[in-house]
């Protein structure tokens, strides 16, 4: 099948003095500050359970909140992005992130005071709808899978946060991360202000009622197929990327610095395949590139439901789940890129970034149950297991055909 050609504003915006590349690698370090603003509670977690002696559920649903409203706050931040461009929405929501940043590093003194503040950070977590249309606009076609993928690296800021949070927190005091974030946050803001560019030809979206056009959108079959893809991959990547460190030291008794650690080094493996994944896409296609994900989810889950030992099966188990997740998301928005309409990128990327991150919200809230009925996950990974085949059959079938059409 012949690449679909580039269009005039892409090939504008790749010649114009303001380069792709450069708007590109803005963006990217955009999404991964944010990111490491929207993941600063999930380190603490254990800590937080430790000082206000809560349950597992309790702080299930501590590392849960950011995720929760990074999540559903996607639908109307896609929107907005659609009709005003990344150009005003990323200076202004990570200028907004520094509130509650400061708000849970200097202010929350309680469990409710920090439920209040995770569910403020949350707005950290939009910025991936800002993201996707911002950079799908500055790229041809046939590169948009890649670049994409490249700017999917920036969720790597949780891993930034997993290996800083901790260890920042234990030498200069429980604000230190916190502070930190918030002054880089406010150096991006003011830098993306002047610096970045929407894509020359941008056409904005629709001015109509919010609601009315996510409705929809939701009425499409792509809409609904893409967002379930999302919401197992990233929605898994995730779901680890807060709770590893909680269930690794439950599991396997590490030390929470021990447990942040080996968390990172999940998700550097998961924001490394994200590209890897896009690229594919590009190449092999993004149908084919996810039954193979799913299918080492699939396997991989089962695996881990046993509880092997943590070296060498274990490691290798949550390291290949690392690659699967990180690689399939990638995938997942390389079909975004080649079946939504150009003024709708945004809203499209709300809704299956919101679903992304709502199946990150819900397995830390059911692992926590599971543990604290039984004192045991394999139950939960099992889920999981049954989850990736269902979405591995779902995808040879109905995401297949619905890419032919």
């Amino acid at each position: 099948m012949a690449q679909a050609p580039p269009t005039r504003a892409s090939r504008r915006a790749e010649t114009s003095g303001t380069s792709s590349s450069v708007q590109l690698a803005l963006a990217t370090v955009g999404f991964a500050v944010n990111f490491w603003a929207w993941a600063l509670i999930s380190p603490l977690g254990k800590a937080y359970g430790v000082e206000y002696t809560l349950s597992e559920i309790q702080q299930s649903v501590l590392v849960a909140v950011p995720v929760l409203v990074g999540s559903v706050g996607r639908i109307p931040v896609g929107a907005l992005t659609d009709r005003f461009g990344a150009r005003t929405m990323f200076p202004l929501v990570s200028a907004l992130t520094i509130v509650p940043v400061l708000f849970v590093g200097l202010v929350a003194d309680s469990y409710a005071a920090l439920i209040v503040g995770g569910f403020l950070l949350g707005l950290g977590g939009t910025t991936f709808a800002i993201g996707v249309p911002f950079v799908n606009a500055w790229f041809a076609p046939e590169r948009r899978g890649t670049a994409l993928g490249i700017f999917g690296v920036g969720m790597g800021g949780t891993a930034v946060s997993s290996f800083t949070t901790v260890p920042l927190a234990e030498a200069y005091g429980r604000w230190a991360p916190f502070v930190l974030v918030a002054a880089i946050l406010a150096v991006f803001a003011i830098a993306s202000w002047f610096l970045l560019r929407d894509a020359p030809g941008r056409t904005a979206g629709a001015t109509g009622g919010m609601l009315a056009r996510t409705w929809s959108l939701l009425k499409l079959p792509a809409t609904l197929e893409l967002a379930w893809l999302y919401a197992v991959g990233f929605g898994g990547f995730v779901a680890f990327s807060v709770y590893l460190p909680t269930f690794l030291a439950n599991a396997y008794d590490l030390t929470a610095t021990d447990a942040a650690t080996r968390t990172a080094g999940f998700v550097v493996l998961a924001v490394v395949m994200r590209p890897v994944g896009g690229m594919l896409s590009d190449r092999l296609g993004p149908v084919n590139v996810s039954v193979w994900c799913f299918a080492a989810v699939t396997v991989l889950a089962a695996v881990v439901a046993f509880k092997p030992g943590l070296v060498p099966v274990g490691t290798i188990a949550f390291l290949g789940l690392a690659a699967a997740l990180g690689a399939s998301s990638g995938a997942t928005f390389a079909l975004v890129a080649k079946v939504a309409p150009a003024d709708k990128v945004g809203a499209v990327t709300g809704i299956v970034g919101a679903a992304g991150g709502l199946g990150g919200f819900v397995p830390p809230l059911i692992m926590g149950a599971v543990y604290q009925l039984n004192g045991d996950y394999g139950m939960g990974f099992a889920l999981l297991a049954a989850t990736g085949l269902a979405t591995l059959l779902f995808t040879l079938g109905p995401v297949r055909r619905g890419a032919r059409a």
